[in-house]
């Protein structure tokens, strides 16, 4: 990709995309299944075994720190699998996910058979956070698929269908959230932690055995001078600072992290009380059923013409739920908004990929897809840890106070969970006033051309269809591609 332009309007020298074969649709939708099956699994073990541990030692400092290490370590990794993922063939990149992930839910399966619970379940001992870090391990590294699955779009998909291919990923990821809440408990609870890891092992290797199965055509990646090992943060940066306006972006689409980490601190506090935990349970297994309905409605009708654009009245929307679904302490009004919320989410996540896809070159988008990744996992967990606090010992002891009822109350109405509904408003109200302001931008209004002005994609050749290692159709590079006159408008 050219260097960043001075000029908004400058146009990007260098295709993008490339011409997918005839068959990417049906390998991307091949890819797409196998790529759900493999989230459902591993969703379904991480959860299971925080169930497990909750409910054997009732810890809840254990349970805090299994996740709060899998989100850090998501945050941590993302930029080395967005560089493995430049560097190899999407292919291989998959199947080496998969191994990983499967010789450590079997190691992991092994140490339950050899060791008894309690020994597995002792915090001051080992094996418990021996046994526990090895899951964790294969559960990370099977989000590398992830960022591989966002660059098979460019590979498999036409442009004027990418929105609606990254509709589909949020599906998948919708799935594998519900599918989770519901399941991930009821396993623990009829069958036990042993036979819980049995499936998801039957299930890894299942998914693998499949994918050993499928061909995506691509040339050998290029290393355009970088090392094969390591981290690549000055490529990472390096292919986000080249076009004006991507950081942004990827600062918009973080947006709806940071008020996923409010909810990510509030929302099962405010939900117990008002259910029980079983009907809480089936509350948000239910609601949760919005991510898979916002990636569906994507899929069919896609982002409109600037996904930016889409990106930030989503933001903004996102904003004004958050202030309106808490006012009043109803049941009902609490579940449709958190339905609703779910189904707004793959909007961004589905924008921000589109715009990825559109504007950085093929070989670099792991790179990309892997520090927003990166950017995005802390957004959440760093709000979350500030949100807690500050809610327990000031918002909420305010709150409970007759001052802050007489304050609030023409607002909040009366009920249990004053303090936590005024801070989902506060939340809300920031989240408005941010998409407000990321309208104003410069970066919005560069991007938003580059978007419209990127190249077109170039033919290939058509072998690649044909056998494994056929090369793709080529992307052109800067020296290729002529720099004028001008790409038309899309």
């Amino acid at each position: 990709m050219s260097a960043r332009p001075d000029d908004p309007g400058a146009p990007l020298t260098a295709p993008t995309s490339v011409l997918p074969p005839a068959s990417g649709p049906r390998t991307f939708a091949q890819i797409l299944v196998n790529t759900a099956v493999a989230n459902v699994t591993t969703s379904y073990l991480w959860f299971a075994l925080t169930f497990w541990v909750y409910i054997e030692t009732e810890s809840v400092l254990a349970t805090g720190i299994i996740g709060g290490a899998y989100m850090l370590l998501l945050a941590v990794f993302a930029m080395l699998f967005g560089s493995i993922v430049d560097r190899n063939r999407k292919h291989r990149v998959m199947v080496f996910s998969s191994v990983v992930t499967l010789v450590a839910f079997v190691v992991g399966g092994t140490l339950y058979l050899l060791f008894p619970e309690s020994s597995l379940l002792d915090l001051t001992g080992p094996w418990f956070w021996l046994f526990s870090g090895i899951i964790l391990f294969g559960a990370v590294i099977e989000n590398m698929r992830n960022i591989a699955l966002s660059t098979t779009v460019t590979l498999l998909m036409p442009v004027e269908r990418h929105a609606n291919a990254n509709g589909l990923v949020g599906t998948v990821q919708g799935i594998a959230f519900v599918v989770t809440s519901v399941f991930s408990g009821l396993s623990i609870g009829l069958l036990g932690m042993g036979w819980t890891l049995a499936i998801a092992v039957a299930m890894t290797l299942v998914a693998l055995v499949h994918l050993l199965t499928l061909r995506i055509p691509e040339d050998k990646p290029s290393l355009d001078g970088q090392k094969r090992s390591g981290i690549d943060l000055r490529g990472s940066v390096s292919a986000v600072m080249a076009a004006s306006g991507l950081f942004a972006l990827i600062i918009f689409s973080t947006f709806n992290n940071l008020i996923g980490g409010v909810y990510m601190a509030l929302m099962d506090p405010y939900g117990l009380e008002m259910f029980s935990v079983e009907v809480w349970g089936a509350v948000l297994g239910v609601s949760a059923t919005g991510f898979i309905a916002g990636g569906l409605f994507i899929a069919r009708f896609g982002l409109g013409k600037n996904p930016i654009r889409t990106m930030l009245l989503v933001v903004i929307g996102m904003g004004v739920l958050g202030m309106v679904f808490t006012i009043r302490e109803w049941w009902w009004l609490y579940a449709v908004g958190i339905f609703v919320y779910m189904a707004l989410v793959p909007a961004v996540e589905a924008a921000e990929q589109t715009v990825i896809q559109r504007v950085v070159p093929f070989r670099q988008q792991g790179r990309v897809f892997g520090f927003a990744a990166a950017f995005e996992s802390a957004a959440a967990p760093v709000t979350a840890f500030l949100i807690a606090p500050l809610a327990e010992f000031l918002i909420i002891p305010y709150m409970n106070d007759d001052s802050g009822r007489a304050t609030w109350g023409w607002l909040l109405g009366d009920g249990e969970a004053r303090g936590i509904a005024l801070v989902f408003v506060g939340a809300g109200l920031v989240m408005v006033v941010l998409g407000v302001l990321a309208f104003l931008t410069r970066s919005y209004r560069i991007l938003s051309v580059q978007y419209q002005q990127a190249p077109e994609p170039v033919e290939g050749d058509a072998a690649a269809e044909t056998t494994p290692n056929a090369p793709t159709p080529k992307t052109a590079t800067a020296e290729t591609a002529p720099a004028t006159p001008r790409p038309e408008k899309r």
